[in-house]
């Protein structure tokens, strides 16, 4: 598997009554597709798995199969980002579902990178779809240096890594310099820099809007068009930063909302919906 491009983690919008918009969710598949994106990611954060119940998440799946299926994208399920027998079992279950898994680092157990070489080593043999390991230090408090991330990223049946490690540094850049495949941006406003530097595409809740942008500047980057990068690089980040000022996906939702897309900006609990302020911001830095 290749993993390249743009690829949208949504939402899960809800409706008045408190259930799971599917409607809108299918909207948001197929605006996303239909805009270019490479693929979709079901129940990333962004996705707010962890409020939802074992129903609501094979819906949700199912819906975004089915707009993948309609567009020959890719569908990503987040899962597994427990221990590593819990894991496994949670692969298991993405048979025939899904074309690849999210896979987290373990947080709160901070195995180290030899643990965590070992915990994606038994994963990765076991699971029934290619690997996309989320690294993402600032959640799961297990930083990983670039050649440990270059040893995952050889292990068989890793496709690649979502790589949100909080910016850019001298780790970023040796990863990088490696030329690995399937390095895909995971801190929205580091895209441009990111891409410039060789990383294949973006796993970004910012794409739910401005899609065609974000995927123009992957496939600017790619051409060498860098005037062009850097000016779509530049005003992107500006709004991605602007989507991140308060606990994702609040700002996104708002937003979504504000522009009819979704029912109703909610979502559940520990989260609280975004304030007024931010998503004025994020609309004036969209618009």
């Amino acid at each position: 598997m290749e993993l390249q491009g743009i690829h949208v983690p949504l939402v899960t919008p809800f409706a008045a009554d408190g259930s799971v918009a599917l409607d809108a969710l299918e909207r948001l598949a197929h605006d996303a597709l239909a805009a270019g994106a490479a693929g979709l990611v079901a129940l990333g954060t962004t996705g707010e798995p962890a409020v939802l119940e074992p129903e609501e998440k094979a819906a949700v799946v199912a819906v975004c199969r089915r707009a993948c299926d309609a567009y020959g994208a890719l569908l990503t399920v987040g899962t597994g980002s427990g221990p590593t027998g819990a894991a496994g079992r949670a692969l298991a279950e993405l048979d025939g579902v899904a074309d690849a898994a999210l896979v987290a680092v373990p947080a709160f157990l901070r195995p180290g990178p030899a643990g965590t070489l070992a915990h994606f080593a038994e994963l990765a043999a076991r699971s029934p779809v290619p690997l996309m390991i989320y690294h993402v230090p600032y959640r799961t408090g297990q930083p990983l240096d670039a050649a440990t991330l270059l040893e995952l990223l050889a292990l068989p049946g890793v496709a690649g890594t979502k790589y949100a490690a909080g910016g850019i540094d001298e780790e970023t850049v040796a990863l990088l310099a490696a030329g690995p495949a399937g390095v895909l941006v995971g801190d929205d406003p580091y895209l441009s820099p990111m891409l410039a530097m060789g990383a294949a595409g973006g796993v970004l809740a910012s794409a739910h809007l401005a899609t065609g942008d974000f995927v123009e500047l992957a496939e600017a980057w790619r051409k060498g068009d860098a005037d062009r990068a850097r000016a779509l690089g530049h005003r992107l980040s500006t709004l991605s930063r602007a989507l991140f000022t308060e606990p994702n996906p609040t700002v996104i939702k708002g937003v979504l909302h504000a522009r009819g897309r979704i029912p109703t900006p909610d979502v559940r609990l520990p989260l609280l919906p975004a304030s007024p302020g931010a998503v004025e911001r994020a609309l004036a830095a969209l618009r």
